[in-house]
């Protein structure tokens, strides 16, 4: 563990605190999205106003990315992750008190820029433990963010049908996240010291230059991108597919992304024991074309049970690839951790946004089976990217 300090003297104690993170951050994620039915019909808002302030949530995380990138690598991600995961749990009530679309977009805006900026931290974070521990480590990490969200939107669901106001629900539940972030997590973060050259610059406060990424490091960028954005078009229309095209009633339809979510969380707690037996190359490779041949079998026989299972093994093929992808760019050679991921989450994240759009468009010219395709085509780009991982095997 060179180079690392654990403040407890345990290391397997910080890897119980980037744990307990991931699990905040999916539980905020799952606690917001089960209100937002609720909230829109509380301010009476159309599809097309909810849609543009969703894209306030959406940007404030591209534009806070970056930025946490470079706070992290000039103070540290562990200061980064009290700041921001503190302020998610601050700033998720405010979302509640906003009295129209604007203001919805506005306070989405604050608090998925700090959700994203938590997001690049804690991913920080989890490279130097996975560091530590000298194996992979980071798809565990991913399973629990998977588990979270899942029981945020499923407790929130419940919450919900009894009525209870999205501010009081808002409320009662960051007060127990933030809670259990100070008290658990925030003593035994991992602290990385400034190499000396850094701390001299920061001490003499000099400009630091643009530095362009190396290539390998936009090609895990573009990994990420594609396998987030299949991730957002399963999110997305899934379930209309199986409604539309499929010929599923609207009790079966929600079972295609349930189904796609269940198995990558499942698939995420075998990630780490996948990689060290095959290796990061050949996981992401074996992954992708697993996600292609599910959702090849999805849109080819057009049957509700059949599509589902085909959603499952898209899940289950996709799950370990960003941990993959993001363990391998926090250790890209010549570039911090912390500016490394942020560069390769905002590309990512970049996809989970563009997928949906895409699709819709793809959808109105040559129909949802046909818009699903490329999706197909895209796994297997990824597939053929799977070599940017190959510098950083073991």
């Amino acid at each position: 563990m060179r180079g690392l300090k654990v403040p407890d003297g345990s290391l397997v104690s910080a890897r119980r605190a980037v744990a307990v993170l991931f699990l905040v951050n999916a539980l905020l994620t799952g606690t917001w999205v089960s209100r937002i039915p609720g909230i829109q019909a509380e301010l009476g808002l159309s599809h097309s106003s909810l849609g543009l302030a969703l894209f306030g949530l959406a940007f404030g995380a591209l534009v806070a990315m970056p930025l946490a990138g470079w706070c992290a690598s000039r103070y540290g991600s562990r200061r980064v992750c009290r700041v921001t995961a503190l302020g998610c749990c601050l700033t998720l009530p405010l979302v509640a008190l906003a009295p129209n679309a604007v203001w919805l977009g506005v306070t989405l805006f604050c608090f998925g820029g700090l959700h994203g900026a938590m997001d690049v931290a804690m991913n920080a974070q989890a490279v130097d433990v996975e560091a530590g521990y000298g194996r992979p480590i980071m798809s565990s990490f991913h399973a629990l963010w998977s588990v979270g969200g899942f029981v945020g939107a499923a407790i929130g669901g419940v919450i919900a049908s009894w009525r209870v106001a999205p501010l009081i629900h808002f409320a009662g539940t960051v007060l127990i996240l933030a809670v259990l972030t100070v008290i658990v997590a925030y003593p035994r973060l991992l602290f990385r010291p400034r190499p000396p050259e850094r701390a001299a610059d920061a001490a003499n406060s000099r400009p630091r230059k643009f530095i362009r990424p190396p290539l390998t490091l936009v090609g895990l960028g573009a990994v990420a991108f594609c396998v987030m954005l299949c991730e957002g078009a399963m999110a997305d229309w899934s379930g209309i597919f199986l409604r539309e095209v499929a010929g599923a009633d609207e009790g079966f339809a929600p079972m295609g992304y349930a189904a796609f979510s269940v198995t990558m969380a499942a698939a995420r707690f075998c990630g780490d024991w996948l990689s060290t037996r095959l290796g990061p190359v050949s996981l992401v490779r074996l992954g992708s074309m697993v996600a292609a041949v599910g959702l090849s079998v999805a849109v080819i026989f057009v049957h509700p049970a059949a599509s589902a299972v085909g959603f499952a093994a898209v899940g289950a093929g996709l799950a370990t690839i960003i941990p993959q992808v993001f363990s391998a760019a926090g250790r890209t050679p010549g570039v911090e951790a912390g500016p490394a991921l942020a560069t390769v989450t905002t590309l990512g994240y970049s996809g989970f946004l563009a997928g949906p759009p895409v699709i819709g468009f793809a959808a109105e010219w040559l129909g949802l089976r046909s818009a699903l395709g490329i999706v197909v085509a895209i796994c297997f780009v990824a597939a053929a990217l799977a070599q940017c991982l190959r510098t950083r095997e073991a």
